[in-house]
C-alpha cells in the first residue's frame, strides 16, 4: 500500500482553482494553510458545500440525495439517461441539467466545490479525473476505476491536487470494520494465513457467460447512447446492457468482483495490512467460454469463478492466501459452526492459528469461532478512531475537516487488487506473477494489453 499523503489545508474546487476545460493533461497546486485561503477559495465549516452529480440515477442518485441531507447544495446534475435520473431531477428542480459531464465542468466549474461520480464503471475514471483537474473534491462509487492504469493515475492525480476524496465502500466507516481490525491486531484469532471472500451477485442480479446480442433495437429517446458509451469502443445499443446489466459485460463493468470486491476485500486488506499480491490465479466455469467455434467469449465474465491471491509476509505477519468465490461458490462451512448455521451470502472468513472470524459485507459485525473467543475479544481496547459516518467523512473533509478513511490513497491500491483479479479471469488456470510497481504481469506479457484500454477519440 502507498502511505497516505497529508491533506492539511485541503483546497475546495471553487473559482480560485477552476481549470478551464477538461483537456488539461498535467497540473500542480501549492497547498496553503486554511487561514491564507480565506474567502472564495475555501469553504468554511459553516458554509454550504456546492455539489454536482455525475450519474444521477441508481446508486449515483442515492449518493446525491445523501450528501444533500447532510447540508450540501446540489447545483448541477449530469446524466445521459433522463428516465433513469428522473427521481433526482424531480428532487432537485433548481439544479442545472447536463448530459455531458465535460460541458458541466466547463460551464459550472466556477460554482462547484465538489462532485459525486455514480456512473457505470467505465466512466468512473474519466469523470473523476475531469473533476480533479478542475480542482474539485470527488466522491466516486466503487470500483474506483475500470482499468488498472486508470486506478493508479487517478490515485496520483488526487494526491497531487490535494482534494478531498472518498470511494463508495460504505462499510469502511462501520463499527464492525473497526472491531475486525482491533480483534485481528490484538491477536484474538492468532496470525492469519488464509482468508476466504465471496459474493452471491454474479448470475443473481445480472447474467454472465453469455454472448453479445445480435439484434439492434432502436435507442430510447430518453438515452444518449453515444455519451453512455463514453471512452469505450462503439457497439449498437441493446437493453441487455442498460440500465443495470452492464456490470457483467467486460467493456463496461468489472463483474461481481468489481461490484462487491471493494466492499468485501476492503476489510482483510485493511485489517491485515495487505499490499499488492505477488501472484494471482483464477479458475472459472467453462459455460459460455466458447460461444462461436473456438473463439473465447470475452464479452461477459464467467458464470462462476474462484480466484487465489498470494500476499507476501509483512514484517512479522505471515504470508496470506486470499480466495475469492462468486457465481454461487462459497467456502466450506466452518466445522465450529453449529448445525443449521451458515455463512452469510456475502462476506469474509479469516483463518487464524488460534481461531476463525467471519462477517458479512459492508462492514458487518464480526463473529468468532469458537464462540468462547468472544470473551477475549470483549477485553480488547478500542484503539481506532470511530467514524461519524461514511458520507459525513467526505462532506466534512470538503469543508476542511479530517481526511476520509477510504480516500483514494487507500482506495486506489485496494481497488488495484480487485482489478488484478478481474484481469486474471482472462487467463484461467494460469498462475500470474504480478509486478505491482509497474502494473505488469511478469510471466504473461500477453495480458499486459488489458491493464488499460484505448479510449475513443475525444475521451
Amino acid at each position: 500500500m502507498q502511505p497516505p499523503a497529508s491533506e492539511s489545508g485541503l483546497r475546495v474546487g471553487s473559482r480560485r482553482l477552476f481549470l478551464a476545460g477538461t483537456c488539461v493533461q498535467a497540473f500542480s497546486f501549492h497547498v496553503f494553510p486554511r487561514h491564507v485561503l480565506g474567502g472564495g477559495g475555501f469553504v468554511a465549516a459553516n458554509d454550504r458545500l456546492n455539489v454536482a452529480g455525475i450519474g444521477a440515477g441508481g446508486m449515483g442518485g442515492g449518493d446525491i440525495a445523501t450528501v444533500s441531507r447532510l447540508g450540501a447544495n446540489i447545483v448541477a446534475l449530469c446524466d445521459v439517461d433522463d428516465e433513469r435520473a428522473a427521481g433526482s431531477f424531480r428532487a432537485f428542480p433548481r439544479a442545472k441539467r447536463y448530459r455531458d459531464f465535460r460541458a458541466m465542468l466547463d460551464q459550472e466549474g466556477g460554482r462547484i466545490d465538489a462532485v459525486t461520480v455514480g456512473t457505470p464503471d467505465h466512466i468512473h475514471a474519466v469523470a473523476a479525473r475531469g473533476a480533479i483537474r478542475a480542482g474539485k473534491h470527488v466522491y466516486c462509487q466503487k470500483p474506483l476505476t475500470h482499468t488498472l492504469v486508470e486506478c493508479r493515475e487517478l490515485t496520483q492525480a488526487a494526491r497531487r491536487a490535494g482534494v478531498a476524496t472518498q470511494m463508495g465502500n460504505q462499510g469502511h466507516a462501520t463499527e464492525g470494520a473497526r472491531l475486525t481490525n482491533e480483534w485481528i491486531q490484538a491477536g484474538v484469532i492468532g496470525p492469519v494465513r488464509a482468508v476466504h471472500v465471496w459474493t452471491d451477485r454474479a448470475g443473481r442480479l445480472w447474467k454472465q457467460g453469455i454472448g453479445r446480442p445480435r439484434e439492434a433495437p432502436p435507442v430510447p429517446q430518453t438515452l444518449d447512447w453515444d455519451l453512455w458509451l463514453g471512452p469505450v469502443r462503439a457497439r449498437p445499443y441493446h437493453p441487455a446492457y442498460v440500465p443495470v446489466s452492464w456490470r457483467g459485460w467486460r467493456d463496461f463493468g468489472t463483474g461481481a468482483l468489481g461490484d462487491m470486491g471493494c466492499h468485501i476485500i476492503d476489510h482483510p486488506v485493511w485489517a491485515l495490512g495487505l499490499g499488492a499480491p505477488s501472484t494471482v490465479e483464477a479458475r472459472t466455469t467453462l459455460d459460455g467460454s466458447f460461444l462461436d467455434g473456438d473463439q473465447p467469449n470475452f464479452e461477459t465474465y464467467p458464470i462462476a469463478a474462484l480466484i487465489d491471491f498470494e500476499f507476501p509476509a509483512r514484517g512479522p505477519a505471515p504470508p496470506v492466501r486470499m480466495t475469492w468465490y462468486e457465481g454461487g461458490l462459497m467456502p466450506p462451512t466452518p466445522a465450529e459452526m453449529a448445525a443449521g448455521e451458515q455463512l452469510p451470502d456475502n462476506g469474509v472468513l479469516y483463518i487464524g492459528d488460534k481461531g476463525k472470524m467471519y462477517h458479512g459485507s459492508h462492514g458487518g459485525m464480526p463473529n468468532l469461532l469458537p464462540r468462547a473467543l468472544h470473551e477475549q475479544a470483549a477485553a480488547v481496547p478500542r484503539t481506532m478512531k470511530r467514524s461519524p459516518g461514511h458520507y459525513e467523512e467526505w462532506v466534512q473533509a470538503c469543508k476542511g475537516g479530517a481526511r476520509p478513511e477510504s480516500n483514494f490513497d487507500y482506495a486506489g491500491p485496494m481497488t488495484e487488487i480487485v482489478l488484478l483479479g478481474v484481469l486474471a479471469l482472462r487467463a484461467p488456470r494460469r498462475r500470474l506473477e504480478w509486478d505491482g510497481a509497474s502494473l505488469k504481469v511478469k510471466n504473461a506479457p500477453d495480458l499486459n494489453q488489458y491493464v488499460h484500454i484505448e479510449y475513443r477519440k475525444g475521451w
